[in-house]
């Protein structure tokens, strides 16, 4: 009789562990998700909450006036134009190999047979 009372308390414990736990349904959660946008809860997205509410960045100068003041930190060095680095922009050249490509590549050759370099290693 004890077996059969521990048995059966058993049993309703584990059908109570199992539907305090049991998860919610895709429909059930992507109905929470939209109540809680809605209210204001959780931001739509993973825009800032200004964006995500419609506003967008605004300046306070005009474009024409931004323009002309990036031409000017151009022309005094403040700024690189384009995306080169601030050592392009001022006229330095980019390095450049004493040898020929084939060179290289028979000297990568010679030391990936010795072993002195991995095959495929950068």
């Amino acid at each position: 009789m004890k077996k059969i009372v521990l048995v059966t308390a058993f049993a309703l414990s584990q059908v109570l562990a199992a539907s305090a736990f049991a998860q919610a349904t895709r429909a059930e959660v992507k109905a929470d998700t939209a109540s809680a946008v809605k209210s204001g809860k959780v931001v739509e997205g993973q825009a800032a909450p200004a964006e995500a509410k419609g506003a967008k960045p605004t300046s306070d100068k005009a474009r024409a006036d931004v323009k002309a003041d990036t031409k000017t930190a151009v022309k005094t060095g403040a700024v690189s134009e384009g995306q080169a680095t601030a050592a392009d922009a001022k006229g330095a050249t980019k390095p450049t190999s004493d040898k020929s490509r084939a060179a290289v590549k028979s000297e990568t050759a010679t030391a990936v047979k010795k072993g002195e370099v991995k095959a495929g290693q950068q």
